[in-house]
């Protein structure tokens, strides 16, 4: 379930970068990327936090198949949004992601709690934080 909130996330950031591409605007669609790429780095530990509360290793196939669910939604994104310019859309996916991004960021404190590791995802939060509000600040 985090995965698929991540990638519905993720989804809508791509719209946002194929958005920028389409309107000619590629140096905000290239800071998109980077910021987007930063922003996103932590959201692994998302997925795979509750896995190992519960004790559980996952494999490596487990692991790419989330990987997928929760990244290629970013891709198939700016695919879409560089094609279909639609502000009604963008406005709903936008708060499709805002709603997704939410359950996650309630859901790991719960994690960090049941592990101990309650500095490291401390300093994961601050990170995505700090990576928005690089991207904020540089216009997007």
């Amino acid at each position: 379930m985090i995965a698929t909130g991540i990638g519905l996330h993720n989804f809508a950031e791509g719209l946002a970068i194929g958005d920028s591409a389409a309107q000619g605007e590629l140096s905000l669609a290239l800071l998109l990327i980077v910021g987007f790429g930063l922003h996103n780095a932590p959201e692994g530990f998302g997925i795979i936090a509750p896995l190992a509360a519960e004790g559980e290793r996952p494999s490596w196939p487990t692991l790419l198949r989330l990987g997928l669910i929760g990244g290629a939604p970013t891709f198939l994104g700016t695919l879409i949004g560089q094609h279909l310019v639609n502000d009604t859309l963008s406005i709903a996916f936008l708060g499709l992601a805002a709603g997704s991004i939410l359950y996650v960021v309630i859901e790991l404190p719960a994690v960090a709690r049941r592990t101990g590791l309650k500095t490291l995802t401390t300093w994961c939060l601050l990170l995505g934080f700090a990576t928005d509000a690089v991207v904020t600040a540089a216009g997007a």
